[in-house]
C-alpha cells in the first residue's frame, strides 16, 4: 500500500475558499474551535460571511475539512519524514517518534489538534468526529504495517501498543509533563520492540 500517496486531502477550493480554510485552519487551532466564530474568520480571510457558507455550507462542515486537511498533511509528512530518515522497517517504527519530536516542535506548539477538537465536539458532531477517528485509525494502519514489514509476531497488538505509546507522547509533550515525554516514550517503544522480537508466543 501506497500510504504516502493515500494519505494526501486537499479540497478542491476557490481563491476565496482556500483563504477560509487557511485563515480557519490557524485560528481553530491556535485558539479553538468554539472561541473562533465565522465572523472572525471571515474577516480573517477577507470575505463576506456569504462567502464563507457559500464555499462551506456550515462553520461544522469547515471544522470537519480542516481536520481532513491537517490529517493529510501530517500523513503525508509523518511518512516522507520517516521514509528520509531510516532505511529499514524496524528505524521506521522509532523514526516515527523522532518525527513527532520535530512535529511538536515546529508544527505543533498547543499539541495534538485532532485531541484539541475531541475535546470540544459533540458525540453527534458527525463529519468532523469522523475526520478525527480516520486520523487515529490511519495512524494504527501505519504503525501495524511497519511492524509487520519488520517481521514481528503479531504486529496487530505491537501496531496498536506503539499507537498508544505515540498517542501518549502528543498529550504528555503538550503539557510538559514530564519534560522529555516523546523520548521516553521511543525508548519504551524500542523495549517493546525488542520484546516482541526476543519472545514471538
Amino acid at each position: 500500500m501506497n500510504q504516502s500517496a493515500e494519505s494526501t486531502y486537499q479540497p478542491r477550493l476557490t481563491p476565496a475558499g482556500r483563504r477560509v480554510l487557511d485563515a480557519a485552519s490557524e485560528l481553530f487551532y491556535r485558539e479553538g474551535l468554539h472561541a473562533v466564530g465565522v465572523e472572525s474568520i471571515a474577516q480573517a480571510a477577507g470575505v463576506t460571511k456569504k462567502t464563507l457558507y457559500d464555499c462551506f455550507g456550515s462553520k461544522d462542515e469547515l471544522i470537519a475539512t480542516y481536520l481532513r486537511r491537517r490529517d493529510g498533511n501530517w500523513r503525508a509528512w509523518l511518512v516522507d519524514f520517516v521514509d528520509r530518515n531510516a532505511d529499514t522497517p524496524a528505524d521506521k517504527l522509532l523514526a516515527v517518534f523522532d518525527g513527532i519530536a520535530y512535529w511538536q516542535q515546529t508544527k505543533n506548539a498547543r499539541g495534538c489538534a485532532f485531541i484539541n477538537a475531541l475535546a470540544e465536539l459533540p458525540e453527534d458532531s458527525g463529519p468532523a468526529r469522523t475526520a478525527i477517528h480516520d486520523q487515529k485509525r490511519w495512524m494504527i494502519e501505519y504503525l501495524t504495517g511497519l511492524v509487520a514489514q519488520a517481521g514481528h509476531p503479531g504486529p496487530e497488538t505491537l501496531g496498536r501498543q506503539l499507537f498508544l505509546l505515540q498517542e501518549a507522547a502528543f498529550v504528555a509533550d503538550g503539557t510538559g509533563i514530564p519534560d522529555n515525554a516523546i523520548q521516553l516514550a521511543k525508548d519504551t517503544a524500542a523495549a517493546l520492540i525488542a520484546s516482541s522480537r526476543a519472545d514471538p508466543g
